[in-house]
């Protein structure tokens, strides 16, 4: 029986995020399952409707949940792939919801890169540095040259986490963010940055340690939020300061 948790940490939408993913992750949760509605999720959780509503959003935007109309929330088979071009539709209906969006982001691409901690091989975790390097070697970087290179950095990483399910959903926000990604590459100093925040976390895996690679992914995540939100709004602009730099 699936046993769920009161919510008490400040980023309530990521933490019903948290598990519900882990439910489906761990098996506990099957493709096909019917999640309790909103409203009894809010009361076993502890939490407003409105915050499991926008976890709820969040989930359907990367493929863990489908949400019908007037039946509820159910768990996707994740062995079946989501279209490239249901993603991209997707991401386009739910831009404005910055917050889901990034919800969605920050929870997968940490989890993955945290669960990869310790498993990558010295060959894979070379090539990771050789992929960084093929950036940093080209001579006139186009957005979408760096781009298929970032992502291959991160297929990589999924691909080899140990985790077959966590490889799906990588490949699934690589669609999901490749847009508002090409758009940031073209901001001066976002290449430069890419790589050296990509770089930082090259360091801490192959330090092997799930905590520092958390950590590193966080404060990616951190800087590199504003810059979305200013590229959507159309308020992005430049910075001389490495720390403000885009990063994607």
């Amino acid at each position: 029986m699936v046993q769920w948790e009161s919510v008490k940490r400040v980023t309530v939408t990521e933490q019903i995020m948290e598990q519900i993913a882990h439910f489906i992750t761990e098996g506990q949760l099957k493709a096909g399952d019917k999640l309790p509605n909103e409203r009894e999720l809010a009361a076993t959780l502890g939490v407003t409707r409105g915050r499991v509503r926008e976890a709820l959003r969040a989930l359907s935007l990367i493929g863990l949940i489908t949400i019908k109309a007037g039946e509820g929330s159910f768990v996707n088979n994740q062995e079946v792939p989501i279209p490239e071009d249901t993603i991209v539709w997707m991401f386009h209906n739910e831009i404005h919801n910055l917050e889901e969006v990034y919800a969605a982001r920050k929870l997968i691409e940490t989890e993955i890169y945290s669960t990869a901690a310790g498993k990558l091989a010295p060959p894979h975790l070379e090539q990771l540095g050789l992929l960084l390097q093929r950036i940093r070697d080209l001579q006139e970087p186009s957005a979408s040259a760096v781009l298929q290179l970032l992502d291959e950095f991160d297929l990589l990483i999924g691909e080899h986490c140990g985790n077959a399910i966590y490889f799906k959903l990588m490949q699934t926000i690589v669609h999901l963010r490749r847009e508002t990604s090409t758009h940031i590459l073209q901001v001066p100093g976002a290449v430069e940055s890419s790589i050296e925040s990509r770089s930082a976390l090259l360091t801490a895996l192959e330090s092997g340690d799930s905590t520092k690679v958390r950590i590193t992914a966080n404060e990616f995540f951190k800087t590199s939020q504003a810059f979305y939100e200013s590229l959507v709004k159309g308020e992005l602009r430049p910075s001389r300061s490495l720390k403000d730099r885009p990063t994607t």
